[in-house]
């Protein structure tokens, strides 16, 4: 639990109150004691007013006058400027309850990102230490006003939901940093996407981890990051440095269309270098549909090509068995044949379901 919960004490004095009461009890006023300890009447003052700070320099000299000792005056003066910057803070957590009351938090707690809790005020807490962030005008510069543009090139203000799509964002950038990888290849990732395909085909129950694996020996971080409420995405893409991320949640337990996606984020990692971040299913300021468009391409291509589309549809009527022959010729996987042909409606909805796999990345 974040610091909230610390025993922290309801009030510290200034260190001008022991000033003030030891200067009484020396019968010496303000401007004597300015004098005798070679500093300004009006610092003196506004130390006592509780306006200023005891300085180092100044605990060795009040030593010398008051016979208190320079650390007396210098934890003193430490243990009220924590107080008021913990009085500061908890101010800002209470402002930020509106703002923490757009974030999916129990749904994040179910999923172990964040501590379960009722309380808003640690709620608020919890957050600012999931994002790394000291307040929540801290998330709006990163998130909505883009002041990093470097680490974060698109704004989230016109989205439906930013709280739920900057924690999913997060949560993938967290996982990450526990993922090894090799200096990032353009040629051994290409390599990597056909061994990709052969898992894809072969479906293996650990292929989601081959997976990682084949992307981290070609220096691209792979992750899954399940769904968040009001942030509907089907994945994501972007660069933390030189290092390429793709995080997919697996929306639909579709597995044409989780396929679809990593090779379409592969796409945008292979066509269009580092300045984007692609935010699938989510409309957004600055989206260019241009680069999606080549991305799908790109992803029929590995997966499914026109060509073959055509070949495919010049049989008036298709069966299971056809179906898989095809696959089996091209190298692809059935669900990939039947979801593409549904999604470009060349055949029905209703034609092939029996075809199309369900995989459950949650549970892998």
């Amino acid at each position: 639990m974040a610091s909230i919960n610390q025993y922290n004490p309801q009030s510290v004095l200034h260190p001008g109150n022991t000033l003030a009461e030891k200067l009484e009890e020396l019968n010496m006023g303000p401007k004597e004691f300015a004098v005798k300890s070679n500093k300004p009447e009006q610092t003196i003052s506004a130390i006592l007013k509780g306006e200023s700070s005891i300085t180092p320099d100044m605990a060795v000299k009040f030593e010398n006058v008051t016979k208190i000792p320079v650390r007396f005056w210098l934890n003193s003066q430490q243990n009220y400027d924590e107080y008021i910057a913990r009085v500061k803070h908890e101010k800002e957590i209470e402002n930020a309850i509106e703002w923490a009351k757009g974030f999916p938090y129990p749904k994040m707690a179910n999923l172990g990102w964040v501590p379960k809790t009722r309380k808003w005020e640690e709620k608020v807490a919890e957050l600012f230490t999931f994002f790394g962030i000291a307040s929540q005008q801290s998330w709006k510069k990163y998130y909505i006003q883009q002041n990093l543009k470097v680490q974060f090139r698109i704004s989230l203000a016109n989205t439906n939901n930013p709280q739920a799509l900057s924690a999913w964002l997060r949560k993938g950038e967290l996982d990450s940093k526990e993922i090894s990888t090799e200096d990032y290849s353009n040629n051994k990732f290409k390599e990597s996407l056909s061994d990709a395909k052969q898992l894809m085909v072969e479906q293996p129950t650990n292929f989601f981890k081959e997976l990682q694996q084949l992307c981290a020996d070609a220096g691209v971080k792979l992750v899954h990051t399940p769904c968040l409420p009001k942030a509907p995405l089907s994945g994501a893409t972007r660069w933390l440095g030189d290092t390429p991320l793709i995080q997919l949640t697996g929306r639909g337990k579709k597995y044409d269309r989780l396929w679809f996606t990593f090779y379409h984020e592969a796409g945008h990692i292979m066509l269009h270098g580092k300045k984007d971040i692609f935010l699938e299913d989510v409309e957004y300021k600055g989206k260019e549909i241009k680069k999606e468009q080549e991305a799908d391409k790109f992803a029929s291509e590995w997966l499914l090509s026109q060509d073959q589309i055509e070949e495919i549809l010049g049989n008036t009527e298709l069966d299971e068995q056809m179906v898989r022959d095809y696959a089996s010729r091209f190298g692809t996987h059935p669900s990939i044949i039947i979801g593409r042909l549904q999604h470009l409606n060349l055949i029905p909805y209703s034609i092939g379901n029996e075809l199309l796999d369900t995989i459950d990345l949650d549970v892998i």
